[in-house]
């Protein structure tokens, strides 16, 4: 039977959780405006930004996983992950806007914090976080590069000679 292959690296599962974050805004922002507008091209917007900011925060958030663990109920975990998100939004907001080049602005909601944080995302952030940590940190974590995996070899064209025995 073959070898377990190695984990995935930090770098790697970075990626798959920046790519997921990136997604997930996307047809978040698409589905804002179709409800809004009717909108039936179903575009949705983001910013190359969002790639390190989802990556980064999920990562942290995947640390946080594997140190709570099942010390922690999923009502606390998911507590803990909305107040790490609002809190890494706040600061990669406030960063970026010393550059101008944040990307959102929550001015027009009631309830929100500079303009870089709202309260009316809490409850999507909440479940949101709560999904990423049971459909992609959880996964990520079991995922295994194969240490026995070659590349295949190139099969010899229709017109060449087969060796034999």
């Amino acid at each position: 039977m073959g070898r377990t292959g190695e984990p995935l690296s930090p770098l790697y599962r970075w990626y798959i959780y920046a790519i997921h974050g990136y997604l997930c805004e996307v047809l978040f922002t698409a589905l804002c405006a179709f409800l809004a507008h009717r909108d039936w091209r179903f575009q949705g917007v983001s910013s190359v930004w969002a790639l390190f900011i989802y990556g980064t925060c999920s990562l942290a958030l995947e640390r946080l996983y594997v140190r709570l663990g099942a010390s922690c109920g999923l009502l606390t975990r998911g507590v803990l992950y909305t107040l790490c998100i609002y809190l890494w939004e706040f600061s990669t907001g406030f960063v970026l806007r010393r550059f101008g080049a944040c990307p959102w602005d929550y001015s027009h909601f009631p309830y929100n914090f500079m303009g870089l944080v709202t309260l009316e995302y809490c409850l999507f952030w909440f479940f949101g976080s709560l999904l990423l940590e049971k459909v992609v940190i959880s996964n990520a974590l079991r995922l295994r590069l194969d240490a026995t995996w070659e590349a295949p070899t190139a099969r010899p064209g229709p017109g060449a000679k087969r060796k034999q025995n």
